[in-house]
């Protein structure tokens, strides 16, 4: 790996990642101050205290608008991508940072909590768009051997934001009184790094040659990134995508739902985002607040130290293990942790060392999350789909995982009357990830772009044929189209 790339891999991560698991977490901690401005704002204002339902809508508000916002914010990135290159739209969505940090640091002193309620939304776009963009960015200025271990640096980046956060949410450090204002204006500090350095770095190769045609400029970019002159084969490899990303054209997400070529990596990603969001994940705070209470708030912090250690692995193996390996080893822990503390939460009453079980399960559980369903799905995305696709695909990926994540917020709610039983929901959605797994998503370690495409052909039922000249993309089945003049076909089974 040269410099470069390892530049713009922590830059980009920094600047875009760290901010959405920051912004996850940072309302935790002063979240007693933060009500109790609310009350007092609204006191000011009326002469009368403000009533507690009110509160609460207020506070929901506060809360959910984040989700709402990264909804909203991966719908754009196709858009946006497309039009201002995967650089361009990065530093365009710095200004979704710098201006929410700026309202929610003054708003104590302007004494307007809707300005708070109003940048939640904002750095939800910023979230939204950065959780896709950081992936895509990425996985298109990396060499395929490194593709992987560069593609899950923004997994581990958005653990260390959410666990910076929680520190800095400390009473005796940010989260007081006092200090709350300034605990949610650093937001905008990695921003401004971003808008600072990212400039210095080229824009995707790919971006350049099979988006913008600008070939001389993609040969540029990509001897910074390699660090020698010779790239001519990554080059010829780009060219041959263009040539059948000519036959596709631009895919929109409409398109991408009717274009049979497609159809099982797009069924793909639905799936994996939808088991890494509705695996419990989120759900299993309770759990974990509720089992590691007595050990406060460096319970809470132990739990998301853990997750930036079981993360930070993953850059080192996951070139070595593969993808889909531990893809099917995170879901099946997560499965049978899922099943295991549901059978120690209802035996902790009668059998004193269950506790220690059910806190057992919860570590093991997080480590399984970790290893596979958190940081695998988006390398997945920017894997199992060409130039012309995958903004498309990362606009149906990220809408997924913000969808899922505000559904798992607001079911959980209902599901608690289950008691220790709602974790037999998540221990079936996590076994039916890995049974569709283990049948479907192939192995995409140290693989091109059109190699990845080509595996999936025979599912999509099209068949490819190539000579050395060409090589073209997928058409719907029973399709067929001759072009004997350029030396390609593509024939429907």
């Amino acid at each position: 790996m040269t410099l470069l790339l390892a530049g713009v891999t922590l830059v980009s991560a920094f600047g875009s990642s760290f901010q959405y698991g920051y912004n996850v977490s940072v309302i935790n901690s002063p979240a007693v101050f933060m009500q109790e401005f609310y009350n007092h704002t609204y006191l000011d204002r009326k002469g009368i205290p403000m009533e507690s339902s009110f509160q609460t809508l207020l506070w929901s508000l506060t809360v959910s608008m984040y989700p709402l916002g990264g909804f909203f914010g991966s719908l754009m990135v196709g858009p946006l991508v497309n039009k201002c290159g995967r650089k361009g739209t990065l530093l365009i969505n710095n200004i979704f940072s710098i201006v929410p940090a700026i309202l929610m640091g003054t708003s104590k002193v302007a004494k307007t909590f809707e300005a708070i309620i109003l940048s939640r939304i904002i750095v939800g776009v910023c979230a939204g768009l950065s959780s896709n963009v950081v992936p895509m960015y990425l996985g298109e200025m990396s060499p395929k051997n490194l593709r992987g271990a560069v593609g899950v640096v923004p997994q581990l980046f958005i653990t260390i934001g959410i666990l910076i956060a929680q520190i800095l949410g400390l009473t005796d450090i940010l989260g007081n009184v006092e200090g709350w204002p300034v605990l949610l204006g650093l937001t905008g500090i990695p921003a401004v790094v971003e808008l600072l350095l990212l400039p210095f770095f080229p824009e995707s190769p790919r971006y350049l040659l099979i988006q913008k045609g600008n070939e001389e400029q993609a040969r540029q970019a990509l001897k910074r990134l390699r660090g020698w002159d010779d790239v001519d084969d990554e080059i010829e490899e780009m060219r041959r995508e263009d040539q059948s990303e000519k036959l596709e054209g631009r895919l929109s997400v409409f398109n991408l739902f009717t274009f049979r070529a497609l159809r099982w990596q797009l069924i793909s990603i639905i799936v994996m985002m939808m088991g890494q969001q509705l695996s419990g994940i989120n759900a299993l705070t309770a759990p974990v607040q509720f089992l590691l209470s007595g050990l406060g708030v460096l319970g809470s912090l132990g739990a998301h130290f853990l997750t930036f250690l079981c993360c930070l692995p993953q850059v080192f193996i996951i070139e070595s293990l593969g993808r889909r390996l531990l893809l099917l080893a995170g879901f099946g822990i997560c499965c049978v942790s899922s099943a295991v503390l549901t059978v120690a939460l209802n035996l902790q009453a009668t059998v004193s060392w269950m506790q220690y079980l059910s806190i057992a399960c919860v570590i093991v559980y997080i480590i399984g999350h970790a290893i596979g369903a958190s940081p695998i799905p988006s390398v997945m995305i920017t894997e199992m789909f060409l130039q012309s696709s995958r903004p498309a695909a990362f606009m149906v990926g990220g809408s997924v995982h913000w969808l899922c994540n505000f559904t798992v917020g607001l079911v959980f709610l209902y599901m608690e009357g289950l008691g220790a039983y709602c974790f037999l929901v998540f221990c079936a959605i996590c076994l039916a990830t890995v049974i569709y797994i283990f049948i479907i998503v192939p192995e995409t370690k140290g693989k091109t772009f059109m190699e990845i495409n080509q595996s999936m052909a025979k599912r999509n039922k099209v068949e490819i044929q190539m000579d050395k000249e060409k090589l073209n993309d997928f058409q719907p089945a029973f399709e067929t189209l001759q072009k004997n003049e350029e030396g390609y076909s593509i024939t429907g089974l």
